[in-house]
């Protein structure tokens, strides 16, 4: 219908049917009337980026999938011919059988904040400048749900530039009692001058639920750490005071971890043993049971401890010392009494010389000699060759030294993480800077699939945990990562003259959340790809615990072969996962059956 055709259809109709005709042309069409421009706005369900100068879509229902206790997400896009003011989004519960509700507390809203990105990540060959978007600005405070407005930037309203793709991400989260089955809604997207979009929603919840804990181990360190050394930084420099609340701000971030079943970190000191007189070493009881109450409420399987070098200096010398120390988490894990959660102690981060790998034989050895609750992990591959992945033969090996192997996604060897898997030990694994062939990289201008990808690969390759560094909050480059993307840069700060090598994104996952309204950590739109990785990866363990991996593998393999080798096209791990859930919904019904 177009404009000229309005007056005719307007005198053919009584006054209260033609507005509410033309209500229905303007949310249907998202056409306004002579005084307004045609605005556009669509859905998107893949894990993609869908950056300021992408054109509209057509896609204009939701439909989404997902067990108990998973989330699942959404993006609303907007785009107009001329600026359009006021924009706010409203989400209906989602009404299922019998009457159950999926309701306001278990949506969480946000509105895209885009970056501009003029220079690529170093080796990104197919880089377009444009604006990405990644920093959330939540709706409403994570921990107490009352809306935010004191920051610089504010979710809603918001005013729509003309010729611009905006958009806001919708997390819902499906609870543990949720019956099964089909459950339908609306989103709302209204503007200041009466117009609005009414996008439908429904979301089929399957006959089973993920399990509290991850079945993958995570390493990504405290926000709040790097947190604090960012606003020392800058009360140093004037620019803005530090916060007052940090007990706050830990148990915030140790939330959100734990929101996007990444592995909270507890206070260091719950897990430093103490000195007994009579030489022995233990962890206070009101400490573990702090530390129990923490891995409950966080959901955490894996502790990282403190390296043995803060007590022993040398581990030949003092190794009855070293045992001794070591014997207080033997004790604490015993009192614990979370058989899933492990502990372990990052014993050398890329061992990158003979005098390296000496250290970490000599360090791991002696701890591994010990047999405590302590697993020794090293980041390095499983294997050792000359002028290979930094690892020369010439230095030995590290065998007998590892009880956790951390290789870069691009120096994985199946055979040799085969074998070593065969005596026992295990096998994590880790991204960072752009190394050698193309792997699925962790830059904001990669696709976003490269967050969720890597879950699939590890699944596939028996590898159960994934380190990233940095403790997700590296914001140094740059003077403020809500309007600057924060990256990496060798070296330091970029200087003029020089080439920029950088590499966007590098180390944060988070952004500071004072920018918003509240103190802590926002998450930025790559933690919510990567938490659904590591959902993903709860639904192939629970296949596997059924004894279902080979129909699972003929599923997963033809998506995620290696890190060398994996579908580029986001559908298709939406498609695997539905085909993974009935599989578990068919097993559960044969079970039920007998």
């Amino acid at each position: 219908m177009n404009r000229l055709a309005w007056p005719r259809v307007r005198a053919a109709f009584p006054p209260a049917a033609a507005a509410r005709l033309a209500l229905a042309w303007v949310g249907v069409w998202g056409l306004g009337s002579d005084a307004r421009a045609a605005w556009h706005v669509w859905t998107v369900t893949e894990t993609r980026h869908v950056c300021r100068s992408e054109p509209p879509g057509t896609n204009r229902t939701v439909s989404l999938a997902a067990a108990r206790n998973e989330w699942e997400s959404f993006q609303v896009l907007l785009r107009a011919d001329e600026p359009v003011a006021g924009i706010r989004l409203q989400v209906t519960p989602l009404r299922g059988p019998g009457g159950a509700l999926i309701g306001s507390r278990d949506f969480r809203l946000y509105r895209q904040r885009q970056l501009k990105l003029s220079v690529g990540t170093y080796r990104n060959e197919r880089f377009k400048p444009d604006y990405y978007p990644d920093p959330l600005i939540p709706f409403a405070h994570p921990l107490t749900g009352h809306p935010l407005r004191s920051g610089r930037f504010r979710a809603e309203p918001f005013d729509l530039p003309a010729n611009q793709t905006r958009g806001f991400w919708v997390d819902v989260h499906v609870p543990e009692d949720a019956p099964p089955g089909r459950y339908e809604g609306r989103c709302r997207v209204s503007a200041a001058d009466g117009r609005r979009a009414d996008l439908p929603v429904a979301l089929e919840v399957w006959p089973f639920a993920l399990p509290r804990t991850p079945a993958m181990k995570t390493a990504f360190g405290s926000p709040a750490a790097r947190l604090r050394a960012y606003y020392r930084e800058r009360a140093r420099r004037g620019l803005e005071p530090e916060p007052t609340n940090w007990a706050g701000i830990d148990a915030q971030c140790a939330a959100l971890a734990a929101a996007h079943r990444v592995n909270a970190a507890p206070p260091a000191d719950w897990l430093r043993p103490k000195a007994m007189p009579d030489g022995s070493y233990r962890i206070p009881a009101a400490r573990v049971r702090a530390l129990r109450e923490f891995v409950d409420r966080f959901h955490v399987n894996a502790l990282a401890v403190p390296h043995p070098a803060g007590v022993i200096r040398d581990p030949d010398r003092e190794r009855a010392k070293l045992h001794a120390w070591l014997r207080a988490f033997d004790r604490a894990a015993r009192e614990l009494a979370r058989p899933q959660t492990v502990f372990y102690v990052y014993l050398k981060d890329e061992p990158n010389d003979a005098e390296a790998y000496r250290y970490v034989r000599r360090w791991g050895r002696a701890i591994r000699e010990a047999r405590s609750a302590v697993k020794v992990l090293v980041v390095e591959q499983t294997w050792t060759a000359p002028g290979m992945g930094g690892a020369d033969s010439a230095w030995g090996d590290l065998y007998g030294a590892v009880d956790i192997w951390c290789p870069l996604f691009s120096l994985f060897r199946p055979e040799s993480a085969a074998a070593r898997r065969a005596l026992g030990e295990r096998i994590w694994t880790y991204t960072a800077l752009c190394q050698g062939k193309p792997t699925p990289w962790w830059h904001i201008d990669y696709p976003l699939l490269n967050y969720r990808v890597p879950a699939w690969i590890a699944w596939r390759h028996h590898i159960t945990g994934l380190l990233y560094w940095g403790g997700m909050s590296y914001w140094k480059q740059v003077k403020d990562p809500w309007t600057e993307a924060p990256h990496y840069t060798p070296g330091g700060r970029e200087t003029p003259g020089r080439k920029a090598i950088r590499f966007n994104g590098e180390g944060s996952l988070v952004y500071p959340a004072r920018a918003v309204g509240y103190e802590g950590v926002a998450p930025a739109i790559r933690l919510k790809a990567l938490r659904d990785g590591i959902e993903d990866y709860d639904y192939l363990a629970t296949v596997d615990r059924m004894g279902l991996r080979a129909e699972a593998e003929r599923i997963v393999r033809p998506l995620a072969d290696s890190f060398f080798k994996w579908e580029k096209d986001p559908s298709a791990y939406r498609t695997a996962r539905r085909q993974l859930a009935r599989l578990i919904a068919a097993h559960m019904r044969r079970a039920s059956e007998k």
